[in-house]
């Protein structure tokens, strides 16, 4: 059959008919287990009946206005997010990408709004993915996703993470902002060290500089905290949020303090659809669960749990298995055989998981999974790990 869509994604032969907490159901009736979470994104699992029911109940109700207009559920949801976190001010988009456009924006207008405009230069870190739009593919430099696509987006400066001669080197009179993500994702689950974004935070007041933290990814208790910062014991100016936020909703939002807002006056940005009543309702739903009393220790809880189980299947398959990463409900497995092989073995045995950069694959599981989840899960990879041990022994 031939397709009427972009060809854009490799996509597997696979469709599901409909989603049942951490398990996907496809048309044929075959289980599988989601430890993808559509890339970390259906943190409540699928058809968290809070957020059906709040849904549904928008949806009676008005879908879009756009923001011409006051919008409750935004003015609620921005309420709460300001009240959890370090931030003032919140804008609602509806993708990460967007999110960190709005934080880039915000960072460079802050410098102008001061009477430095010169100062819009924003450094990064090797191994980043902050988006697919011109300007976050620049932020993030992989020249594979930066490829064919014409000259790259002018002010973004790479530097490897952790080397702090080469940062040093590139803040100059026209840096604006330190861009990072506390765990790179798509770079391969790389954790920041604690200590390291300690230091950036310094390096940042020093120089007059704005923190911007890509939590994209790893915000909304995918770590066990709210936000993943808050393990190092610091705040940025600046944060991008999505995926989780929404529960499967497309929904973004970037964060800010007052302060590091100070240039974003009417006009200097907008959105046709970011904010709209159905994306609001759905955000305040999952704030209503992950909020909860216990729910982010639970999640802390689990993602120990399944590391402990997956340093025992490594220990099993130390040549399938090289080294596990991650904090929380994301974690990474560094393989010695490919990682995309892996991930085919691993559907095989009903089981989805991620694959990244660094020859990884990414376990994003629902934060909501139980033990008996988890192991089925690792049951799971076992059996996908059991057959590439069983390829080695015959080829020896």
């Amino acid at each position: 059959m031939t397709s009427a869509l972009l060809p854009t994604y490799v996509r597997a032969p696979l469709a599901f008919e409909r989603g049942e907490g951490a398990w996907l159901v496809t048309e044929g009736g075959e289980r599988y287990l989601d430890f993808g979470a559509g890339i970390a994104v259906n943190g409540l699992g699928h058809a968290h009946p809070h957020l059906v029911g709040a849904l549904t109940e928008q949806a009676s109700k008005i879908w879009h206005t756009s923001n011409l207009f006051q919008i409750p559920g935004g003015e609620r949801l921005g309420q709460r997010l300001v009240d959890a976190t370090f931030a003032d001010v919140v804008f609602f988009c509806n993708s990460g990408a967007e999110a960190n456009e709005a934080a880039i924006k915000i960072a460079r207008k802050y410098h102008a709004a001061g009477g430095q405009p010169e100062r819009y230069r924003i450094v990064t870190f090797a191994g980043a993915f902050h988006g697919r739009t011109l300007a976050t593919l620049a932020a993030g430099g992989q020249q594979k996703y930066i490829e064919g696509f014409g000259p790259k987006v002018e002010g973004f400066d790479q530097v490897p993470a952790g080397d702090w001669a080469a940062l040093e080197a590139a803040i100059g009179p026209e840096t604006a902002a330190l861009m990072i993500e506390p765990i790179q994702g798509e770079g391969g689950v790389r954790e920041i060290p604690h200590a390291d974004l300690r230091r950036l935070r310094e390096i940042c007041d020093a120089n007059g500089l704005l923190l911007i933290m890509d939590e994209v990814q790893t915000g909304v208790g995918r770590t066990g905290r709210l936000f993943a910062h808050e393990w190092s014991g610091i705040t940025p100016d600046i944060m991008s949020v999505a995926k989780g936020i929404g529960g499967g909703f497309p929904l973004g939002a970037c964060l800010a303090t007052r302060e590091a807002a100070r240039g974003m006056t009417a006009g200097t940005h907008g959105t046709t659809f970011g904010g709209n009543p159905l994306a609001m309702a759905v955000g305040n739903a999952v704030l209503d669960v992950v909020l909860e009393e216990g729910f982010l220790a639970r999640v802390a809880r689990s993602g120990l749990l399944l590391k402990q189980k997956l340093a025992a299947l490594r220990d099993r398959h130390p040549h399938v298995i090289q080294e596990i990463r991650g904090e929380g409900l994301m974690l990474g497995l560094k393989l010695g055989v490919p990682n995309t092989d892996f991930a085919a073995a691993a559907r095989d045995a009903h089981l989805l998981v991620i694959p990244a950069g660094d020859n990884i694959v990414r376990l994003l599981p629902p934060l909501i999974i139980g033990e008996a989840e988890i192991d089925e899960a690792v049951r799971r990879l076992e059996a996908a790990a059991s057959g590439f041990a069983a390829v080695r022994g015959a080829a020896e």
